[in-house]
């Protein structure tokens, strides 16, 4: 297992890119599926997991061409059926999050897929119900092999994957963008409501009509889906990743630095700009670019009526659970007090133990909630020896490390590149101290 050893207390400057987008390079990628001609992405993010869902791919029968660094292409012309069908793809779909993706295009192209209770982060119950139930709305007849302990979805004798209405019980991002690819190839007029509709749902929507799809509703909650009889090959350039432009700006405040986050595709960043600035950071657009000043203090805003100011995440346009780790990490060193409601996972506040390990005020009220005292950094975290849960508490607890008095070791650094590519070297160009071990 390898680790990270962090020298904290750096100042940090410079400028630094994000990366593009993990959630949507798995749907985008997944999307290949759908046509026998040749599509190229460009702007992928080399980290595990998409490297994983790559390898699959090829597992799978699909040509991959790594063009240069983070462009691909990718040419479905003839899938391996045998291995589709084998336990062994199974099994590599159980421990891959993003396997998942997957499933809506097996489904439309051969009539049949074997869908898997998915791995990735152990953050709590991680619904696949809409997945399957919208599959099922399209046609397709459920059954349980408890041997694979596996779903298997498959379209009646003869039959096609045909439209229909269907109103999601719950916005779920996997969920619509599996409906949206399964619904292309179908007989009819698909229409969903309730969709999200994440900036990544549209980039993959804007694929999907680049590939030949009919698609209306694209940014809405409720899409229409005309399906076609074939898609075609396209090219496609994946967003920056906002988890890593949020992740940025907590490191700037966190290590009280002054630097520039490049290319941010600012306009698709939602309320992620205001949820920081709620937490005192000033945060300067500068075309597509964010500046974050160095400040001495940063003040955490109350409500209007002087109640404790209350952070959580929503489905889109609302603040994605993926950045709360990191703004409760921050908010340990601001002036004041927050309220951290994570109300999608269950398990993902359980890192804060390790937080409080090192010196923040945090009162974990349950699974949900925490409540956070901000040192204002007059107290500088202590250093310590600790493990990555999951990836967006690994880099929280990156950024604590980095702002600790001391060294730090975090070990379990496989989760954290799960989702961010080459990540040490990266924060050390701006003045960090980071060395990979193991």
């Amino acid at each position: 297992m390898s680790s990270f050893i962090i020298e904290g207390g750096h100042r940090l400057s410079g400028s630094i890119v994000p990366q593009g987008a993990k959630n949507e390079a798995l749907e985008v990628i997944s999307a290949v599926l759908l046509t026998t001609e040749e599509v190229v992405i460009t702007n992928v993010p080399e980290i595990l997991d998409i490297k994983n869902l790559i390898s699959l791919l090829e597992m799978m029968g699909v040509r991959v061409n790594r063009i240069a660094k983070g462009e691909y292409s990718f040419k479905a012309e003839k899938l391996d059926t045998d291995f589709i069908e084998s336990s062994e793809f199974v099994r590599m779909c159980s421990s891959l999050r993003g396997s998942v993706m997957v499933a809506g295009p097996l489904l439309a192209r051969l009539g049949h897929v074997w869908f898997p209770k998915p791995g990735g982060d152990k953050i709590g119950r991680r619904r696949v119900d809409t997945h399957i139930s919208g599959l099922m709305a399209l046609g397709a007849d459920l059954t349980y092999d408890s041997d694979r302990r596996a779903y298997r979805l498959q379209l009646p004798q003869g039959k096609h994957l045909t439209g229909k209405y269907m109103l999601l019980d719950e916005a779920s991002v996997t969920g619509t963008a599996n409906i949206l690819l399964a619904s292309c190839l179908a007989e009819g007029k698909t229409v969903i409501y309730n969709a999200a509709c994440e900036p990544y749902i549209q980039q993959l929507c804007r694929l999907l009509t680049a590939m030949g799809a009919k698609i209306e509703g694209i940014g809405s909650n409720l899409l229409t889906v005309t399906g076609v009889s074939s898609l075609h090959g396209a090219t496609h350039k994946i967003l920056p990743d906002m988890i890593e432009v949020g992740s940025f700006i907590g490191m700037a405040a966190m290590c009280q630095s002054g630097i520039t986050i490049k290319d941010t595709s600012y306009d698709n960043l939602g309320i992620i700009p205001e949820s920081f600035r709620r937490l005192g950071i000033r945060i300067e657009q500068r075309g597509d670019d964010i500046f974050v000043p160095e400040q001495e203090s940063y003040i955490i805003e109350s409500f209007l009526d002087g109640s404790i100011m209350t952070i959580a995440d929503a489905p889109w346009p609302g603040l994605t659970p993926d950045l709360l780790s990191v703004i409760l990490v921050v908010a340990t060193q601001c002036r004041g007090s927050v309220l951290i409601h994570q109300k999608m996972f269950e398990s993902r506040l359980f890192f804060v133990d390790r937080l409080i390990d090192m010196g923040a005020q945090i009162i974990l009220c349950d699974p949900h909630r925490a409540v956070v005292i901000g040192h204002d950094h007059k107290f500088q975290l202590r250093s310590g020896r600790m493990l990555s849960p999951d990836i967006r508490a690994g880099i929280a607890l990156l950024l604590a490390a980095m702002s600790a008095k001391g060294t730090s070791e975090i070990g379990n650094i496989e989760q954290i590149d799960r989702g961010y590519e080459d990540i040490e070297n990266r924060l050390n160009n701006l003045g960090a101290r980071i060395i990979r071990k193991g």
